[in-house]
């Protein structure tokens, strides 16, 4: 190697410690420092004086120096030629730097080394900006491979998993290594996929930048879930398409509990409207059984008026009339039976006696064409009902399954014990949690369609021919079931039969036999009773008093319970009984009868209604020590009430 000339060397020297951001030296064979420029003392912190003769190594660490690092690297230099590589380095200070350092071996012209040239850059605000960016993706790495409750994963540009994060696997159920390298597509199901959703939602996402939806996806195990599912673009700096970022949580819990409350709501709905249905239903009822009293009634005086007189056409017409009214009176009890305004009298009912009683009388209704079982159970509980609408709306059930079984089948009336949870009140709102007792009438005919069972309970709807049927038998149904505290459910599919299912609150109380209603004879009365009649609709009124004259009483009639009080409170206006009405303007009924005892403690009531309000009936059951008629009324069964109430002793 040849000795530069002076002036060369000179501005050599001027050159290198005029270079302040790298540290430039001389080390001689052993690694002493020969050398030490402008840009050194900067960047190492020492002066030419303090580090000329020091070693390579108070450079180093003290693990680097434990490590044998200074040595390999002038090994590794003389060796190779050049040494080169990142670390940290140590100050005169103490602190430390990261340094990028080339060593290169410095030779004579034989070849001979004499020495090193070292070079010192510190890069520590490059390396400190890269070990951020290295933490920021260990950092989000991290976060991903945390998020158990969210499957995190990215796709290639043709739909390809790429990653896979722990939540993937528990939501999807594959393994990283099952799944990377597969098509998304795995995901859909195979409506979807017929569909070309996967397809699409990637043309979304590219295009637009985003995908979002919900739907059903498929698990490993071929199980379904329902996934909210977002898909964003991922590009690279020139805004070229690299790939997709994929998050999918699973929300079946979310779902089921939706379509739990949709349901909810749609029963409510389905409530609601027959409980206004039911308010008109017997609304209408009361009024009209008012205007039937008044037919019917006078239709019997004419009866009895004609029978002397008049030709056989003239009896054939009014028999037709009383049969007409009849019938009308008989539409009227069912309504008032839908709208839940109808009198029960419950009693305790032993269901396996009552079932056992039941089957031969439905056999003989419907015919030999269906087959009737009724099937009991051991320690079935006791219900409180109405017998009589019991049975009634057994014989309305099992006259539909015999009109849905043409060619023959079979008709099965079971009870059963059934415990109501809180789930169960959940999805049937309509009806508490607690112990019901299951009355299920199911047949084997042809089923109900989804726009027939939504229909199934409204009074008037129904599927038969014009003039087979009034569509009042279920409505019927529904009214007593709910009166009687429970609910009814129908299921039934089209070939597959129905069943209709009656819940029953369970009775914790003893039995108590019922006794049974004896048929007296028509009777008159004594000309010395006084009868107090109150009633708002003045034909009614006129028409009750003329049918309790024609009884040889003696009749006071009222328009309004004021009126009727007004009487009551002259002391020498002898009353023995008082007959009203419930429902009237004002002061109804049953406060009338209230006052009228405070006035006569010893007085007799006797009430009548066609649609009671609650007024006397409440939860289904006539309050206690109230009598009542309902409308319309017969002259034969009013004669005959008024006849008990007078023989009546007081208490």
């Amino acid at each position: 190697m040849k000795t530069p000339p002076v002036g060369d060397a000179r501005s050599l020297e001027l050159l290198i410690n005029a270079i302040v951001d790298y540290a430039i030296f001389m080390l001689d064979i052993d690694g002493a420092v020969r050398t030490w420029n402008t840009g050194a003392a900067r960047l190492k912190g020492y002066s030419g004086d303090e580090i000329i003769g020091k070693a390579l190594a108070v450079f180093y660490t003290p693990e680097d120096r434990k490590k044998g690092l200074p040595e390999k690297a002038l090994a590794t230099a003389a060796e190779t030629g050049r040494f080169a590589s990142e670390g940290w380095r140590v100050r005169k200070d103490g602190s430390r730097f990261w340094a990028l350092v080339v060593i290169d071996a410095i030779r004579d012209e034989r070849g001979k080394l004499i020495g090193f040239a070292k070079v010192t850059r510190d890069i520590t605000e490059r390396q400190q900006a890269h070990e951020e960016l290295l933490e920021g993706e260990r950092r989000y790495r991290r976060l991903v491979e945390a998020v158990v409750d969210y499957a995190i994963f990215q796709l290639d540009a043709s739909g390809h998993v790429a990653t896979w994060n722990p939540g993937a696997q528990r939501i999807k159920g594959y393994a990283p290594e099952e799944i990377i390298g597969q098509h998304f597509s795995a995901f859909y199901t195979p409506e979807d996929l017929e569909k070309e959703v996967p397809k699409t939602a990637l043309a979304q996402a590219a295009e637009l930048g985003r995908f979002e939806a919900e739907g059903w996806r498929v698990r490993k195990d071929e199980t379904r879930f329902w996934a909210s599912v977002v898909i964003d673009r991922i590009t690279d700096e020139t805004g070229a398409l690299i790939g997709f970022a994929k998050v999918t949580r699973d929300l079946t819990e979310r779902k089921q509990a939706q379509d739990e409350l949709k349901a909810v709501q749609e029963q409510l709905v389905a409530s609601q409207k027959l409980e206004a249905i039911g308010q008109l239903s017997g609304g209408i009822a009361h009024d009209f059984n008012n205007l039937l009293m008044i037919v019917l009634g006078n239709l019997e005086n004419a009866e009895r008026n004609s029978r002397h007189v008049g030709g056989p056409n003239l009896h054939r017409a009014l028999a037709n009339a009383k049969r007409g009214a009849q019938r009308a009176a008989a539409l009227t009890s069912r309504l008032l039976a839908f709208s839940r305004r109808q009198a029960l009298d419950p009693k305790p009912i032993n269901l396996n006696n009552f079932l056992s009683g039941l089957q031969e009388f439905l056999q003989r209704t419907i015919g030999e064409r269906v087959e009737v079982q009724t099937v009991g159970g051991a320690g079935l509980w006791q219900i409180e009902a109405d017998v009589n609408h019991l049975e009634s709306a057994i014989v309305n059930l099992a006259i539909n399954a015999r009109d849905a079984m043409p060619n023959g089948g079979k008709l099965t009336v079971e009870a059963a014990n059934v415990s109501a949870d809180e789930d169960y009140f959940r999805a049937n709102p309509e009806l508490a949690a607690g112990q019901y007792v299951v009355i299920c009438v199911s047949d084997t005919g042809t089923g109900m369609s989804t726009e027939v069972l939504n229909h199934a309970f409204e009074p008037f709807f129904t599927t038969k021919e014009p003039g087979q049927g009034t569509g009042l038998g279920l409505s019927q149904v529904y009214g007593f079931v709910k009166q009687s505290g429970g609910n009814v459910k129908i299921y039934s599919e089209v070939g597959e039969g129905t069943s209709i299912r009656m819940y029953f609150p369970r009775y914790h109380g003893s039995a108590q036999p019922a006794a049974d209603d004896a048929e007296e004879p028509f009777a008159e009365g004594e000309a010395v009773e006084t009868i107090l009649v109150v009633e708002d609709d003045a034909d009614l009124r006129t028409y009750v008093s003329d049918v309790l004259r024609d009884l040889n009483y003696r009749v006071v009639s009222a328009g309004s319970a004021q009126a009727a009080l007004t009487i009551l409170l002259q002391e020498n206006q002898q009353v023995d009984l008082l007959l009203t009405d419930v429902v009237m303007p004002g002061i109804n009924g049953r406060e009338l009868g209230r006052r009228a005892q405070q006035i006569r403690p010893r007085l007799k009531m006797l009430y009548m209604t066609g649609y009671s309000r609650n007024a006397v009936v409440h939860q289904g059951r006539l309050d206690e020590g109230v009598d009542l008629l309902e409308k319309p009324v017969t002259q034969a069964k009013l004669a005959l009430k008024v006849r008990e109430m007078l023989d009546r002793s007081n208490p």
